[in-house]
């Protein structure tokens, strides 16, 4: 009996040292994960690519500072970015999304930077390639891939598809080449009238770049010295043009002649949100436009119907995907410095991939619009009206 309890007792207390030993590595796992968190780097400056600069006496600063939260941001906005294109390129291929459409991989740090250099209450207006831009500005990603889809939860309602996408302060999304130019300067007259302090960010791409309207803009905006940013995307090809064979001058920056210029490393996101909040100083300043040059890159073809390899070699893609990636150089200078950890940066990721797939599922089941909405926020605040439809004799009615 006495041999039964002694065993009975050595069990119990073992079975006690264990689970102290099991609460102690709890305890140690949450310490040093908590100081592990503690001892990130708030902050860091980097060295960044100086811009070449065209009738300015300075340029934007050759170092960056970047704080945790705002590299964590980044990183977040540009994988979305990038999944969300990469989950588009992957439903036309399924014939889910049909007509035109223009992927923006490899040029996020475009999107990302130019929107960390001004405010939302600022303006902007691009071109086809739009899906990124009505991310940053404000739009949902469920409502752009259903957009992408035609559907009625799409954020034009299903009417606009991809190169017509919109919210506030963004003017889309124009699938004529080079016309949002002009635009975005009546958008800049309009901040100016209104005395509001706002700017206008009007882009364009190298294959836009030569279009005569852009040149009778330039014109307007520096005589009436319009708060303008003009931003050409360069991102080597218009279509499948090289910029050599397409234009005389490959100097973009410098096109505006009277306007000063820049040109600037497109695949930094640093580098391309110091240079727009240098040139948004410049507009709100009153010193009239900047012309900026970002020098970027596409990984698809121009559109969905190009497989981009029949005018550059896929070796030219991989190197740059290699060598230069935005997403890829961001993580590169945050792991670095200890500004995050891996496993953060790979829980990001699996949110991404979750948000992205949630959205997808969302734009492939929400219902068509009915045709009774075809007609409808023709105009804005106005009284119904009737609308001609393919026959004088059939009515569409068009309600604000």
């Amino acid at each position: 009996m006495q041999k039964m309890l002694t065993v009975i007792s050595n069990v119990l207390r073992g079975s006690a040292a264990k689970n102290g030993a099991q609460a102690v590595s709890e305890g140690a796992r949450v310490v040093v994960s908590a100081r592990t968190y503690a001892d990130f780097t708030p902050q860091a400056t980097f060295d960044i690519k100086k811009c070449d600069v065209h009738r300015l006496e300075e340029g934007p600063p050759v170092q960056a500072v970047l704080t945790r939260e705002e590299g964590l941001k980044y990183y977040r906005t540009m994988q979305t970015m990038r999944r969300m294109e990469l989950k588009a390129d992957q439903l036309y291929k399924q014939k889910i999304i049909r007509g035109f459409c223009h992927l923006y991989d490899g040029q996020e740090a475009c999107a990302v930077g130019i929107e960390a250099g001004i405010n939302l209450s600022d303006h902007l207006i691009t071109a086809y390639r739009a899906h990124g831009y009505t991310f940053t500005r404000g739009g949902a990603i469920k409502q752009i891939m259903a957009e992408l889809t035609g559907r009625r939860g799409g954020i034009a309602k299903g009417k606009g598809g991809s190169m017509h996408m919109y919210t506030k302060n963004f003017y889309g999304g124009n699938g004529i080449v080079g016309a949002q130019v002009p635009l975005g300067a009546g958008v800049a007259l309009a901040c100016k009238y209104l005395g509001n302090n706002q700017l206008c960010v009007t882009l364009y791409g190298d294959g836009a770049a030569n279009q005569g309207q852009i040149f009778e803009t330039y014109n307007m905006a520096a005589l009436w010295k319009l708060p303008c940013i003009f931003i050409c995307e360069n991102n080597k090809y218009g279509m499948g043009t090289s910029v050599e064979r397409a234009a005389a001058s490959t100097d973009y920056y410098k096109r505006g002649d009277f306007i000063p210029g820049l040109r600037v490393d497109g695949m930094d996101v640093l580098c391309v949100r110091e240079a727009t909040k240098f040139a948004a100083d410049h507009c709100r300043a009153g010193k009239g436009p900047v012309v900026i040059e970002l020098q970027t890159y596409r990984y698809h073809g121009h559109s969905m119907s190009d497989p981009g390899v029949s005018y550059r070699t896929r070796e030219e893609i991989q190197e740059v995907r290699s060598k230069s990636d935005p997403i890829s150089l961001l993580k590169d200078r945050m792991l670095t410095n200890n500004m995050a950890s891996v496993e953060e940066l790979k829980e990001i990721d699996v949110e991404v991939r979750k948000e992205i797939e949630d959205a997808a599922q969302f734009a492939t089941t929400d219902p068509e619009p009915p045709l009774d909405d075809l007609c409808n926020h023709l105009f804005h605040n106005e009284p119904p009206l009737e609308v001609r439809g393919t026959n004088p004799w059939m009515k569409l009615k068009s309600v604000s």
